[in-house]
């Protein structure tokens, strides 16, 4: 039944794509990410990245070897742009052995259990992320200072990040330089607004995505922070520093456009978009967490088969 033969009627176009180029399209976007956090954090972040790769590909490929009895698909680069995400939303002196375990839940859990690529409703990254935020509370909201390079990669002296000094006012909030080159605290991905700012910019040129999901997250979030900087400008900070802090750059850019877990249709993505950044903003603004990217996101994982369902594209030739 697995070799078997479908024809769909005509007209029939090939785009070009496959898995494989577009995911490998998505690991050169974050290129320049990774090259900042590697500036930032040193060590702790190759070492984190390396290890949540590595992990991520090994239990891909166990899984499947071991378990559904099929030959291994590591070699489209699903699973190493999973483990890459994934270690973008780790702080940089997460142990070893903690970040193999959010590997496991992210390919394990996340994404093997449902029948891997093409059928896992949740972002598998961001399944293995809150995973651990669960599970490690202490470990996954410790945060290293960048250009602070120890001895060892977990001695690192730590702070706190921007959005959690908001929600405590606390803290000197960083220049905006500081905020656009990654001089703040965060997970290792998520510094660094122009190197994730040009991540976008080459996916958008190379047709791997379209605007719609990135601009509606980050424009409802803009304007829903500025009204509330508008009403009381003493206890909100303006939209700019939410747009440029904490994960709304990374998840708005590489995470909620993941193909699997996202709506089909255009309005559809307008329509998850905004979802994400009204969530994204309630979470900063009034919740418990001082960051609100990866639940919004999931909460939108969960609702895109209902969005696919009543938000259809027109069929071709369709009025």
């Amino acid at each position: 039944m697995e070799n078997k033969f479908i024809v769909s009627p005509s007209p029939h176009i090939h785009g070009g794509d496959s898995i494989s180029k577009n995911m490998y399209g998505v690991l050169i976007a974050l290129i320049p990410a990774f090259l900042v956090s590697l500036y930032f954090f040193g060590v702790g972040a190759l070492v984190v990245t390396l290890t949540s790769v590595i992990a991520c590909v090994l239990f891909e490929y166990l899984i499947q070897k071991l378990l559904y009895k099929k030959q291994p698909t590591i070699g489209d680069g699903s699973a190493i742009l999973t483990g890459l995400l994934l270690a973008f939303n780790l702080p940089s002196n997460l142990p070893v052995w903690i970040i193999v375990i959010g590997a496991l839940a992210a390919i394990g859990i996340g994404k093997m259990s449902f029948g891997g690529l093409g059928n896992n409703i949740f972002n598998p990254a961001l399944v293995g992320r809150v995973f651990l935020l669960i599970s490690f509370p202490a470990q996954m909201t410790t945060w290293p200072v960048p250009g602070n390079f120890p001895l060892t990669y977990t001695d690192a002296e730590t702070g706190a990040t921007v959005l959690a000094g908001l929600k405590q006012h606390a803290g000197d909030l960083p220049s905006y330089a500081d905020l656009l080159i990654g001089n703040m605290g965060g997970s290792i991905g998520e510094v660094g607004a122009i190197a994730l700012l040009l991540g976008l910019v080459f996916m958008l040129v190379r047709k791997i995505i379209t605007w719609h999901i990135p601009v509606s997250i980050i424009g409802t979030v803009a304007i829903f922070t500025g009204i509330m900087y508008l009403i009381d400008p003493g206890t909100y900070a303006n939209p700019l520093i939410h747009t440029l802090s904490g994960g709304l750059l990374l998840g708005a850019i590489f995470m909620a456009t993941d193909y699997v877990s996202s709506p089909m249709s255009t309005n559809g993505m307008l329509i998850y978009g905004v979802g994400i950044g009204v969530i994204t903003t309630v979470i900063r603004l009034f919740g418990a967490y001082p960051e609100g990217m990866s639940f919004a996101i999931l909460i939108m994982n969960a609702l895109t088969p209902l969005i696919n369902t009543y938000v259809k594209p027109k069929h071709f030739g369709g009025k």
